[in-house]
């Protein structure tokens, strides 16, 4: 919301340096931006609604709640791109091994291929194969690295590749055969998410537009009706009714953005 540079901040990182991607700690002045973009909103929304100072300012303090839902809303992004760069690593690395290449020069391969898809040296996919070559450079398994990724990537898809990857690995199996049926499922699998996220995508803007038509209602009849809404804003009664409107607001939004969230 406040720039798009990865800092510290961002990554949180644990004592290897890398990201636990179920994981995001805001700084203070991150906090503290959100807080007082969400308090200037919702000021200007309690203002709109009750034409009463007191009335907003203390609207103003449900601000405090708005870091904890900008946080799971980072965290989703998060995984929402470590997927869509995990998919490429599939297709790449199936390519490699399906012209008999080992794992390992295939994971190579792979991280060339990914840094023409992805100048940015700081994309996850990027640091995390890194860290598994240099892991496997070090004498580490390829099996212990790729668990690790799994465990801190917290995504299904990646999990369950990497439990065929190692099951296959320790046990002999047709790597190659298995590697590439297991590319193919989980690549369709992550494509069919998007194809439905592309579809929902029209949906989302309609539902985000109709959380703003309410406000603009309301300052249209305030400035076109004032007499009309007098009531409303100096009454106790239209205040409670403005404010049941308020929660009624708000109830929608967070069920609308559950709705929104579809998981395969």
């Amino acid at each position: 919301m406040f720039g798009k540079k990865k800092d510290a901040v961002e990554m949180v990182e644990r004592d290897d340096g890398l990201i636990d991607y179920d994981v995001y700690v805001m700084s203070k002045r991150e906090k503290l931006l959100n807080i007082l973009f969400a308090a200037v909103v919702l000021f200007a929304v309690g203002y709109i609604f009750y034409h009463n100072l007191i009335l907003s300012a203390l609207l103003m303090l449900l601000a405090v709640k708005w870091p904890p839902m900008r946080t799971k809303q980072i965290i989703e992004k998060r995984k929402t791109q470590l997927t869509l760069q995990f998919k490429e690593l599939l297709y790449a690395l199936s390519s490699a091994l399906s012209v008999g290449k080992s794992v390992e020069t295939g994971l190579k391969d792979s991280l060339q291929d990914l840094r023409v898809i992805y100048p940015d040296p700081e994309t996850y996919i990027l640091v995390e194969l890194e860290y598994i070559l240099r892991g496997i450079g070090v004498n580490n398994t390829i099996e212990d690295m790729f668990l690790q990724f799994a465990e801190r990537a917290h995504l299904e898809d990646i999990e369950n590749f990497v439990d065929i990857f190692v099951t296959c690995k320790r046990t002999g199996g047709d790597l190659i055969e298995v590697m590439r049926s297991t590319s193919s499922t989980i690549g369709e699998k992550i494509e069919v998410k998007q194809e439905i996220n592309t579809m929902i995508s029209g949906k989302k803007y309609e539902f985000n537009l109709m959380m703003i038509i309410p406000i603009i209602m309301v300052l249209f009849l305030t400035v076109t009706s004032g007499d009309y809404m007098a009531p409303v804003f100096q009454t106790i009664e239209g205040n409670l009714a403005m404010t049941a409107a308020i929660a009624i607001f708000g109830v929608s939004y967070l069920l609308g953005s559950k709705i929104m969230r579809i998981n395969i």
